[in-house]
């Protein structure tokens, strides 16, 4: 990537020039500057050198350009330089020639979708958890928002070469499934599941869970009960309860399967709690005395000795807690998938539990705790505020979905489709919308959903981006209809076709070609992010593109070239939306 050979020129530059860049580690580096006017990259090394040394920065970038114009990279010529300048207060900017572009979008046409893939994840076996949805609760949008990050993070890093394997650990047995059970017994919820596409029966679930949570804080008689069905349920000691929880298990599995068809999304393995547990309880029980104590008949870790806090493993009932489950699953894991790096996406609430949790993982098995990395993510709220299972107050993501599509098809009711286009295509945009507006905020930040400006055409959301591709699609098929590369005696997906040069580099250009570096990038800091920004902006040069330039003109020879360009945007915006799972549309 030329990222990186321009930073290896600017290295061997400053130091035949005797500065030590050691004494500015971490401080200088080489991007695309904010401004396409400013040259395609650009080095501040000039600026905080300069800094350090107590030098006139402009000074050193003028001494620092010199160098670079008389040296070259390892003997290598350098065809793809145009030139470098210095700018106020002392940035190094570099030009790329037109030659570099044309070759590029060359590269594009042929590779088409498969253009900005690298290798530098290639060999190895990454294992990605994510979603996690419990069992007998619906599925909210705190779940979508962990799908949706999940499943970009998968594909990034699945594009730089690695084998990834994804992971949905589910909580199938608790105190959320105690008070589930205890509250279908009074609401008297379905006793047998009636199919993947009854969804009143997953709500009557949800319903049942809302009153037991209720309950369990309000009665003590209910919460005892509930505490009696928590240990039949983990010891499978009574058949009644029993065929209730196999009912209530298999309706809420076979319905998050069906939203995870929706969302695109197919999980290698599901891990459960039922699972976990009796490991996880083991691993507590074998380390009392090592890792663990008791106290007061429960089995805690006492984290101030690591400057965390005590979390309980064990209860006083002798059951264990969403951190011995933990444990268990690290190694139930590690068991079942073998890998070099195990990543775990959940909601930063579960932040402070998991990182005592990674210290007694460390303590036990330090191998594992090594390829752990726990990346946790902001919540997403509606602009009526946070929601609650507990309370029965949850925005499912089967509602947010219905209300976005009753509002796209509201949009889209002008248009000439059948009854199934427009199913497709209000369900492709209502998730594309959701999706957009959960990436792109940093993995880390809460989110609140803005319906008018998730659909808003004009620009920042997913919507936008799909349209743009049609946009193009269209172009390009017009194009073919005309017959613009007939005289190419091939299509503009080959990478062989004369497609000349135009007459000058436009912004266009200059944004496509930074695709792989962007990708790479959003994959090694796991900010899906940095990818949606890209192909925001990317959209914005593509339609000021179109709305300048006439495309499609059989009698102007530049047409061919522009059609070319046309299509090399069609398959970088595909590859990206494709990366982050957003429905790509042909007609909208």
């Amino acid at each position: 990537m030329l990222f990186q050979e321009i930073t290896k020129l600017v290295e061997m530059a400053v130091r035949k020039l005797g500065y030590s860049l050691e004494l500015v580690a971490g401080r200088w580096g080489v991007e695309h500057p904010d401004e396409l006017a400013r040259g395609d990259y650009a080095t501040n090394v000039a600026l905080v050198l300069g800094k350090e040394m107590k030098q006139n920065p402009m000074e050193l970038a003028e001494q620092i350009v010199r160098e670079l114009k008389t040296s070259s990279a390892d003997g290598r010529t350098r065809s793809w330089l145009e030139r470098v300048e210095v700018a106020p207060p002392g940035f190094i900017n570099f030009f790329l020639t037109q030659d570099f572009f044309t070759a590029e979008l060359k590269k594009v046409l042929e590779k088409g979708d498969k253009y900005g893939g690298g290798v530098v994840e290639a060999g190895k076996k990454v294992l990605i958890e994510y979603t996690d949805p419990n069992p007998f609760k619906e599925f909210h949008i705190g779940h979508l928002m962990s799908n949706t990050i999940g499943e970009a993070i998968s594909r990034l890093i699945e594009s730089q070469g690695a084998e990834v394997k994804r992971a949905c650990y589910q909580g199938d047995v608790g105190l959320h499934v105690a008070k589930a059970i205890y509250g279908s017994v009074k609401l008297k919820t379905p006793a047998s599941p009636s199919g993947r596409q009854n969804l009143k029966e997953i709500t009557e679930w949800g319903k049942a869970y809302a009153l037991g949570s209720q309950v369990y804080e309000s009665d003590e008689v209910a919460k005892q009960e509930i505490n009696e069905i928590n240990k039949k349920v983990y010891d499978r000691s009574d058949t009644e309860i029993n065929k209730i929880y196999d009912t209530g298990r298999q309706v809420s599995l076979d319905y998050f399967e069906m939203i995870y068809q929706r969302l695109d999304t197919k999980f290698d393995y599901n891990f459960f709690e039922s699972e976990s547990w009796p490991i996880g309880q083991k691993l507590v029980e074998e380390n009392v005395g090592k890792v663990f104590e008791k106290s007061d008949g429960a089995v805690i870790f006492r984290g101030e000795k690591y400057n965390l806090h005590t979390r309980v493993f064990l209860t006083k009932e002798n059951l264990p807690t969403y951190e011995a489950k933990e444990l268990g699953l690290a190694k139930l894991k590690s068991e079942q998938y073998p890998v070099d790096q195990s990543i775990v996406i959940t909601g930063n609430e579960v932040a402070s539990y998991f990182t005592v949790v990674k210290k007694t993982l460390e303590l036990i098995f330090p191998d594992l705790a090594k390829i752990t990395k726990h990346l946790p993510h902001g919540m997403l709220r509606l602009p009526t505020g946070k929601m609650s299972s507990h309370t029965g107050v949850v925005v499912t993501a089967e509602s947010l979905l219905a209300e976005i599509k009753t509002v796209v098809s509201e949009k889209i009711a002008d248009r000439n489709f059948n009854t199934n286009e427009r199913e497709v295509i209000t369900e492709a945009v209502a998730i594309g919308a959701i999706k957009y507006s959960i990436l792109k905020q940093s993995p880390g930040r809460d989110i609140i959903f803005d319906l008018a400006k998730a659909l808003s055409f004009e620009g920042d959301s997913g919507p936008y981006l799909q349209y743009s591709y049609v946009r193009a699609r269209a172009v390009i098929e017009k194009g073919i209809a005309e017959n613009i590369f007939a005289n190419l005696g091939q299509p503009p997906t080959s990478a062989k076709a004369s497609v000349g040069k135009p007459a000058e580099i436009s912004e266009l250009e200059r944004r496509l070609t930074r695709f792989p570096e962007v990708v790479a990038r959003a994959t090694s800091l796991y900010a899906p992010n940095l990818l949606i920004t890209y192909l925001t902006e990317l959209a914005s040069s593509f339609n000021a593109y179109y709305a300048t330039q006439k495309i499609v003109d059989p009698t102007d020879p530049q047409s061919a070239y522009r059609l070319a360009l046309t299509t090399t945007f069609s398959h970088i915006m595909k590859s990206g939306l494709t990366l982050l799972a957003i429905p790509v549309l042909e007609q909208m």
